[in-house]
């Protein structure tokens, strides 16, 4: 049966093809709508660049017709752009006349329901509205693109069971054949002895030969001062310093260990091995709390806050000793050198980064265009690491379950260029590990 969709700006401002994602049926934009875009359209942010594409996209449709009237998409559905009438304005409780953006959505949703007297449904990725919107009877969802439940998310490794040999011979450096079918590549896999329990050995799937492989040695021989404390650690490590992998996501809460990994892998391949000219770190600027405004000096000195992060964990890998003979002290010496780069994700657009081991920090903030838009900039010879908590998003627009490090996660699962690990136990410290699961 053919239906109505309403669509909000929250949901054109995380998607901005949306209204072609609906075939035969209605959609239906409210004036408000064009209205809210219109003041976001001179924004840097990828909100402001959605908001430059759907005029762009509104604008061409205009010209086939009248969008009053309704113009027929590629997709045999038809859009509108609608103005709510005064009676179905009044028809909206006063209760809810305080904020206008919600009354408009509201109104045109009850308005569309009588005049078409076919299921009307408001999309929209505003919970306040969904719920106002509930409230008043009006059928209303979350906008859902390439959406997947976030408690079912690929893990990247699981257990099988093996015999003693076998495991004798992944404990020995050797790789063995692999019996287990529906393993993705680079899978991670806890061979278990099909004898004792207790015995067991830690590999990796090899698609192109359906082999287990031993891990890649750990990098307490590497001289970075840290090795893996649990069997998560140990698969990121091997997949961080994995010259074969050219693409690794890394999942977890606070203090498993996921920044930490991935810059003390990428100061070793850079400085003691020379596979990359250099470390390119980038981090999505969204404050956690009240932002702090405007800040002075060069680009540098304003990212400073937003890269502390960083700088602890470089300076808790280098502590006082040399790395690579090089004789490097600290953070900052990385920076002077050109061995560490600290750059704005707003800066990615446009280049082609080559020969360079790529950190994306913090990947849980961006949406799946964003991630697209950085992952298409990597050249011959990068290596590109993406990490983040799902539960800890401060991008308004998106949530676990429909940010871009989750959609990567799930659409680069079966491909043999990379590799992922969900990391559960934290290591931080036993204060970190409490507050993180009590809190």
């Amino acid at each position: 049966m053919k239906k109505n969709y309403i669509l909000d700006t929250t949901v054109l401002l995380y998607d901005a093809g949306a209204l072609f994602n609906f075939e035969e049926n209605n959609v239906i934009i409210p004036i408000t709508v064009i209205e809210e875009i219109d003041r976001l359209k001179n924004d840097i942010s990828e909100a402001g660049r959605n908001a430059r594409q759907t005029s762009r996209i509104l604008d061409s449709l205009r010209k086939k017709g009248s969008l009053s009237a309704g113009v027929k998409l590629d997709n045999g559905g038809t859009l509108f752009v609608t103005i709510s009438s005064d009676s179905s304005m009044s028809a909206i409780p006063q209760v809810y006349h305080e904020k206008k953006r919600d009354i408009f959505m509201l109104a045109t949703a009850l308005e569309a329901r009588a005049q078409h007297e076919i299921p009307t449904i408001l999309l929209t990725k505003d919970v306040y509205l969904r719920i106002k919107a509930d409230a008043l009877g009006i059928a209303v969802e979350d906008y859902e693109s390439d959406r997947m439940d976030i408690e079912e998310l690929y893990t990247g490794w699981q257990k099988i069971a093996a015999s003693s040999s076998g495991i004798e011979l992944l404990k020995s450096g050797k790789s063995i054949p692999s019996q287990k079918g529906g393993v993705n590549p680079n899978q991670y896999l806890v061979c278990v002895d099909e004898k004792d329990h207790d015995t067991f050995a830690f590999g990796r799937f090899n698609q192109t030969d359906s082999t287990i492989h031993p891990l890649v040695q750990q990098i307490d021989k590497v001289g970075c001062r840290i090795s893996s404390r649990n069997r998560e650690q140990a698969f990121a490590l091997d997949a961080l310093l994995n010259d074969d992998i050219g693409l690794v996501t890394l999942v977890g809460k606070a203090g498993t260990g996921k920044t930490l990994l991935a810059v003390a892998a990428s100061i070793y391949k850079t400085v003691d091995e020379n596979v990359y000219n250099r470390v390119l770190v980038a981090r999505p600027t969204l404050p956690m709390g009240q932002d702090i405004g405007y800040l002075p000096g060069t680009v540098e000195e304003k990212l400073t806050p937003w890269m502390y992060p960083i700088a602890d964990n470089v300076e808790l890998i280098m502590r006082s000793e040399g790395v690579g003979g090089r004789k490097i002290r600290g953070f900052r010496e990385l920076i002077d050198m050109g061995i560490l780069i600290i750059e704005p994700l707003t800066f990615i657009r446009g280049r082609s980064i080559h020969n360079q081991y790529l950190i994306i920090d913090e990947a849980q903030n961006l949406t799946p265009h964003e991630i697209r838009t950085i992952i298409t900039r990597v050249g011959d010879g990068t290596k590109i690491v993406l990490t983040g908590d799902p539960y800890q998003i401060d991008n308004p627009y998106i949530d676990s379950s429909s940010n871009g490090l989750t959609h990567v996660v799930e659409k680069f699962k079966k491909q043999p260029i990379t590799a992922h690990v969900t990391l559960t136990k934290g290591e931080r410290s036993a204060l970190s590990e409490l507050a993180a699961n009590l809190l």
